[in-house]
């Protein structure tokens, strides 16, 4: 009856879906409980083969179990919201104030983004890392982009030495942060399609790397009005203890931007392309969820 029991507490970990720190925490409640519970039951006559099957009939599935668990414990606390909101404010605050042209600023706020990012991945990954590392891989990107405007002779070297590596930084974080939770790899790639919409909306495409700053600086204040709906969803993401109604919450708000996006691009950003942006939205949650069974399929618990 151990092997049976190491089953249900397997199974109720796999669904968890908490940082390291919470889920060891709660097994170890779990198991004093069952322990407890056993031994109630084999005090009253019953044999230790029927304490466990009723111990763990009372329990119920453990999916069910661990739902109602996560849902316990996944609500952040408001210290919690405001970190993860953070590294968006950041970045409005950046746009409001112009602070964008300023080099300085720049290299001040990547740093700190970078340094945060690092410290909380060897922490254990809190739930407000993840904002956080979304942005950490913007200069891994932009390096990507700059690269293929080398001199012809040289641009060789991007495609050997830089973007095997790059591929594999991302694969790394992705497979790790799914193995964390998928919904925090679709929170860390949330602003994804925002930027890609404000990148084609202000017609960079065409101009990169000479584009007008005149145009960006026209378009700013938009740009971190969206970065403020980004950091309102990132904080209430946190505060939000049912799953689905995160996943609604990115959608729906993350639409609200595109929407934001398509209203002051004008002629920039067709329907079609608008289309393309939300599919590309949808994709951070249907992606996550076929990548979750290769990643955690693996070592899925028996049933």
């Amino acid at each position: 009856m151990i092997a049976e029991l190491n089953r249900y507490l397997d199974s109720v970990r796999y669904n968890l879906r908490l940082d390291t720190s919470s889920e060891r925490e709660v097994i170890d409640e779990l198991e004093t409980h069952i322990d407890d519970r056993v031994n109630e039951f084999r005090r009253s006559g019953l044999s230790e083969e029927e304490a466990v099957k009723t111990c763990l009939r009372l329990l119920g599935s453990a999916k069910t179990l661990a739902r109602q668990i996560y849902e316990a414990h996944s609500q952040g606390t408001w210290r919690q919201a405001l970190l993860a909101s953070l590294p968006h404010f950041l970045f409005a605050l950046m746009f409001a104030l112009n602070w964008w042209r300023g080099t300085a600023w720049l290299l001040v706020a990547l740093a700190l983004v970078l340094v945060t990012a690092i410290c909380g991945w060897w922490r254990g990954k809190p739930s407000w890392l993840f904002p956080w590392l979304g942005y950490s891989l913007v200069p891994v990107v932009v390096a990507g982009l700059l690269l293929l405007y080398l001199p012809r002779g040289w641009s060789w070297m991007a495609v050997i030495l830089y973007f095997p590596f790059a591929i594999w930084l991302l694969c790394s974080v992705m497979v790790r942060t799914i193995k964390r939770d998928w919904l925090y790899f679709s929170l860390m790639l949330f602003p994804v399609p925002i930027l890609i919409g404000w990148f084609l909306a202000l017609g960079l495409g065409e101009q990169f790397p000479e584009f007008s700053l005149e145009r960006l600086s026209d378009f700013a204040p938009w740009i971190g009005l969206s970065f403020l709906v980004l950091g309102v969803t990132a904080a209430t993401f946190i505060r939000l203890r049912q799953r689905w109604l995160k996943v609604v919450l990115l959608l729906l708000l993350g639409s609200l931007t595109l929407a934001i996006i398509a209203y002051h691009a004008g002629d920039h950003l067709g329907w079609g392309t608008l289309a393309v942006l939300f599919l590309g939205l949808l994709s951070l949650f249907l992606t996550p969820v076929l990548l979750d069974r290769k990643v955690r399929g693996g070592r899925r618990p028996t049933a």
